[in-house]
């Protein structure tokens, strides 16, 4: 007896088969009895059945606020830093708990079920930090919400950044973060990364920072966070996010540097959709992509997540929380067009991303939570280029969204009357 069977599926791996779901658990991939007891039976034939998706890496504090006080004129990131700390100001913990929730929804009815989340902490009253805590709790049945302390003007650079950053992590924030190239000199954004690294190694903590969001290519970060991971044991707990310096960078530094990071099991979160908007904005023509050297990485066996960032805030006007559009805009920008890189996409807003949050239970195997999506596509590269609907979305053992398939009705003699926009390769 099974409490749901989502019967027929296609899995990642290009398998069929039918997943048993019992008492919040997989209890079973195989091919079922189709006269097996089970309280409700979901048909997934032909379609993909996926775990749910991923962020690596977004900023719930500052979501859907688009607009307020003002809109963001320059597109900048500069700008933006400096109209949240407007939006700061005039916020309430009430307001940014609503605007969260909301994001949640659309979230959940995405099947996007695990979220890291940066919340500042340059804020005395750690208005954000409170209303994510909550938040978190809230949420907790049906999405896996982690937080990053996020000192958003510098740890050095604002005087109270560093006592609030401790702070937030003593009221129970999970990850250490930082942002090294936005403080006053370069030396103070290296001792940043060390005292941060410090505090996660005394924690036993993870860490993702803020790393060379920039078009300088002498911000080198990164090089600092690797020997930091390295002197402080903390292979495999750290990432690096944005490194969008790196597109700037001499090649034989490149060289040198990705070894590093490799050596130091150092993760790198690329944001596609908000770094594509907000870098190379000194620039005429040729213009430099904002995007970090991913293909590179993955060559050395780097583990890259694609992260959201940004929906709907100061930084980005658009956004809808789906992680196939990040998906889709990654592929486009890191011009991973071959078969295996493209089906490498979904990976990195599912498996990957999963990785570098070391979520626990995540996957399709028996024994892992029982949460994942049935998309209207019949592989990975066809839910990147459709970015589908989700007609059902499973979390922690429930139903927590249903969405009909949503196919076209033409009025065309001598056509068909329905048209769907999935496609199989022939031969």
């Amino acid at each position: 007896m099974f409490d749901i069977v989502v019967k027929g599926g296609t899995l990642p791996d290009g398998r069929v088969a039918d997943i048993g779901i019992r008492d919040g658990r997989i209890a079973a991939v195989e091919r079922l009895d189709d006269a097996v007891e089970a309280g409700e039976v979901i048909d997934a034939a032909g379609d993909l059945v996926s775990p749910p998706f991923v962020d690596p890496h977004f900023h719930m504090d500052a979501t859907l606020s688009y607009g307020l006080p003002r809109i963001n004129a320059s597109g900048t990131l500069l700008e933006g830093i400096s109209l949240w700390g407007e939006l700061k100001q005039v916020m309430t913990v009430d307001q940014v708990k609503e605007r969260a929730l909301a994001y949640c929804d659309w979230a959940a009815s995405l099947g996007l079920l695990a979220i890291r989340s940066h919340v500042d902490t340059c804020d005395d009253r750690l208005l954000g930090v409170e209303a994510l805590l909550d938040v978190r709790e809230a949420v907790k049945g049906y999405i896996d919400l982690q937080l990053v302390a996020f000192p958003q003007d510098g740890l050095y650079r604002d005087p109270t950044a560093y006592a609030n950053t401790v702070r937030a992590l003593d009221m129970g924030v999970d990850v250490v973060g930082g942002i090294p190239h936005f403080e006053r000199t370069m030396a103070d954004g290296a001792a940043s990364v060390t005292a941060l690294c410090e505090i996660a190694a005394e924690r036993g903590l993870l860490v993702d920072m803020h790393c060379d969001e920039t078009d300088d290519p002498m911000s080198r970060h990164i090089e600092t966070l690797a020997y930091e991971t390295q002197r402080l044991g903390l292979q495999g707990r750290v990432a690096g996010s944005h490194l969008t310096s790196m597109h700037s960078m001499d090649n034989y530094y490149v060289s040198k540097l990705l070894p590093l990071m490799a050596e130091a099991q150092v993760a790198a979160i690329p944001n596609p959709l908000i770094n594509i908007m907000l870098q190379g904005r000194h620039d005429t023509f040729p213009k430099r992509r904002g995007l970090t050297r991913v293909k590179e990485m993955q060559a050395l066996g780097i583990t890259v997540g694609w992260g959201q960032d940004c929906v709907r805030d100061p930084w980005y006007s658009l956004g809808t929380g789906d992680m196939l559009d990040v998906a889709f805009m990654g592929l486009h920008v890191a011009q991973m067009s071959a078969p295996e890189e493209m089906a490498r996409c979904f990976d990195m807003v599912t498996t990957e991303s999963a990785k570098i949050m070391h979520l626990d239970g995540y996957g399709l195997e028996v024994g892992s939570v029982a949460s994942l999506v049935v998309l209207d596509a019949g592989d990975k590269v066809e839910a990147v280029r459709l970015r589908p609907d989700r007609l059902c979305v499973i979390a922690k053992g429930k139903v927590i969204s249903r969405q009909a398939r949503n196919d076209a009705r033409l009025s065309i003699p001598g056509r068909p009357e329905r048209v769907r926009r999935r496609h199989r390769v022939m031969g």
